[in-house]
């Protein structure tokens, strides 16, 4: 049985909207939701928060999953 996707995205309001396998999947998600929505590891802690990390998924995807690995690994 394969274990739940890693990544989950929610919205700026605080909705559970996905789950993604891959960071980049999540922060390119979060992008669709706009500014404030989080890519988070499991549904606690919050990697990136799409345009407030000065980042936004949608401009650059992979910017955005550097930053989530980066802060996986703090």
């Amino acid at each position: 049985m394969a274990a739940s996707p890693k990544y989950k995205v929610y919205t700026s309001a605080g909705e559970y909207v996905a789950a993604c396998k891959y960071a980049e999947d999540a922060a390119a998600v979060a992008s669709l939701y706009g500014e404030g929505s989080t890519v988070r590891s499991g549904h606690r802690k919050v990697l990136f928060a799409d345009g407030i990390d000065g980042i936004s998924g949608g401009e650059s995807v992979d910017d955005a999953a550097a930053l989530i690995h980066e802060r996986e690994r703090a």
